[in-house]
């Protein structure tokens, strides 16, 4: 069983949730590898900032260099790769910062892990395991009537952030079969909950429609996501981690498929109940429909089965429950959310990772 994990992109939504996971149910030690673009906020992780069982480094997962240093400090004995642009919008808008991060980022690290996987003794070499988080987007999209996807749905892609996922999936995969680098992969579908970047789909609905601002909704709203609660994400992740087969795919979902209009409505609907309006008006007057963007795939669903029948994993948060527990989080949260507005987090942020980056190359 390893004791250390080092978790890319560990600043990000989903990431910064399994890190607060591993520290909080685990006694494992966490080296979090982040870049800190935008999307990075430690101050989601100030809840265990100071365990000595977490460690900090501001690293570009396309710095070799810089990745070689990290894993000769602090030998870690499996990695959980989450380190990714994500945001299809922004990738329609500029397609190479998702090249860059996704493909040759991925590339790099399995690089790295590589050449530190095949110095280790031969004891270590057997425990060492490399986690690749990846998403449904790859399959593309499902008419109503389709099966959901399954590990063993052909790949297409129909977004520069899809397509770009789908090739690093391929490169993991191709570093098993050539290298024999002990790899498992997974791909889950749309994660919400506390943390989460407002310019997703339901922290903007919440924050759009506290500031009594439109909620826009794509065309006309019918595009169908399959929800996960991130937390129970983060439960599935490690016991991929520690249980799952090398060289498998695990598909992890919510069983909870909504559609995007009923999904802002249920929003709406709890924070009438949580937070109600000045004047009455209930919080679904501010819906409002604009342009679908381009190549918007209709239906995503997983097919959940082999994670649960292999691993006895199954999500514990109904779409009802989490997304309560979502808007709860952000109602009494409103000082991480003023300083994304602000941007104050980012120069929080670059002070703290230069710190940590200068202190791990000491």
């Amino acid at each position: 069983m390893v004791s250390s994990i080092l978790v890319t992109g560990g600043a990000g939504f989903i990431g910064s949730a399994l890190v607060r996971y591993l520290i909080n149910s685990t006694d494992l030690t966490v080296v979090n590898v982040d870049k800190l673009t935008y999307a990075g906020n430690l101050e989601s992780l100030a809840s265990v900032a100071s365990s000595d069982r977490y460690h900090f480094e501001q690293v570009d997962i396309c710095d070799s260099k810089a990745l070689d240093r990290v894993f000769e400090r602090y030998q870690p004995g499996a990695v959980m790769h989450l380190a990714a642009e994500s945001h299809v919008d922004r990738s329609i808008d500029g397609p190479a910062e998702f090249i860059q991060t996704n493909i040759l980022g991925t590339y790099t690290l399995l690089e790295s892990a590589r050449c530190y996987w095949m110095s280790l003794d031969d004891s270590a070499r057997q425990r060492f395991r490399v986690l690749h988080v990846s998403t449904d987007e790859v399959f593309g999209d499902l008419g109503e009537g389709d099966q959901r996807f399954s590990e063993s749905t052909p790949y297409a892609p129909s977004s520069p952030y899809s397509a770009s996922k789908a090739s690093s999936d391929h490169l993991v995969r191709a570093w098993y079969r050539t290298y024999g680098l002990p790899v498992v992969v997974t791909n889950c579908s749309n994660n919400y909950g506390p943390y989460q970047f407002p310019e997703k789909l339901i922290p903007l609905m919440i924050l759009n429609a506290l500031e009594e601002k439109p909620l826009p909704v794509y065309g006309e709203g019918q595009q169908i996501r399959d929800w996960l609660y991130v937390e129970d994400h983060a439960r599935a992740l490690l016991e991929v981690l520690r249980h799952g087969e090398l060289g498998e795919t695990y598909a992890v979902g919510g069983h909870n498929e909504w559609r995007n209009l009923e999904v802002v409505k249920e929003v709406c609907r709890l924070l009438d109940e949580l937070h109600p309006r000045r004047g009455g008006q209930g919080y679904d007057q501010l819906i409002t429909y604009v342009k679908d963007r381009p190549g918007h795939d209709m239906r995503y669903a997983i097919d959940a089965s082999y994670i649960e029948s292999a691993l006895g994993w199954r999500p514990q948060e109904s779409f009802s429950s989490g997304l309560r527990k979502t808007i709860e989080w952000y109602l009494s949260n409103p000082e991480w959310c003023q300083h994304i507005f602000e941007g104050s987090y980012q120069r929080q942020r670059l002070g703290t990772g230069q710190a940590a980056l200068k202190e791990g190359e000491s």
